[in-house]
């Protein structure tokens, strides 16, 4: 475990911190566990080791797991240290963690092997994860695409990553926008958001579509929640 000395006569306040949390992971209504994750997240920025979270992400729990992603997600570049955790963690069977976790990629994914796998979670099956996965894919850069493309089999989230990363004209995203694969729609409504800066009809069609997922993503963009 790496070590940090906040003063000769102190304890290491942030391992403190992360047995309690491990202490009260069997609990995870207890308010207690909420003031030891944001005391913990504290630590973190004034310089505890993130890769001490470690213990948490393989503490067997489920709480501590996603006490320890959500904290990572919290960290920004600071969580850089940790993304060999991150295939794992966008692989979690709770969708918490795997929700967390795209954040962390988004920051931090800079190599095929993690970027590959949280485009697949286009296709999760829990709505939550795919709206944040439809932010991911918003928000990744064109290397991160190309990258992330790279180490996808063939199929169809291969065939949109390279889509969405070669820039696609707004005629085909509107157009994509219905078609009836749930996927291609969230690429389609990404590519929308994409192009916001320059052209707002995409993303003003996505606002308008019957998928509600699509739509509300849409209106969230342009400041005009439905």
């Amino acid at each position: 475990m790496t070590t940090w000395n906040r003063g000769e006569d102190r304890p290491m306040l942030g391992d403190d911190l992360i047995d309690r949390i491990r202490a009260h992971a069997a609990h995870p209504d207890d308010d207690e566990l909420g003031v030891a994750a944001n005391d913990l997240l504290h630590e973190l920025f004034s310089g505890y080791p993130v890769e001490n979270l470690a213990r948490l992400l393989h503490a067997g729990d489920d709480t501590c797991v996603r006490t320890g992603t959500w904290l990572l997600s919290e960290l920004g570049e600071r969580a850089a240290p940790m993304t060999g955790e991150l295939p794992a963690l966008l692989a979690h069977p709770l969708r918490y963690v795997r929700f967390y976790a795209l954040d962390v990629v988004l920051v931090n994914g800079r190599h095929g092997d993690v970027l590959a796998p949280a485009l697949k979670l286009a296709q999760d099956p829990e709505a939550a994860v795919r709206w944040k996965a439809l932010s991911f894919l918003a928000g990744a850069s064109q290397d991160q695409l190309a990258a992330g493309a790279s180490r996808l089999e063939d199929g169809r989230v291969r065939d949109l990553t390279e889509w969405l990363a070669g820039g696609p004209a707004p005629r085909d995203v509107v157009a994509r926008l219905g078609d009836p694969d749930l996927a291609t729609r969230l690429f389609a409504a990404a590519a929308a958001a994409r192009l916001a800066a320059e052209d707002t009809g995409p993303l003003e069609a996505a606002a308008g579509a019957e998928d509600r997922e699509i739509s509300s993503f849409a209106s969230e963009r342009l400041g005009s929640p439905r």
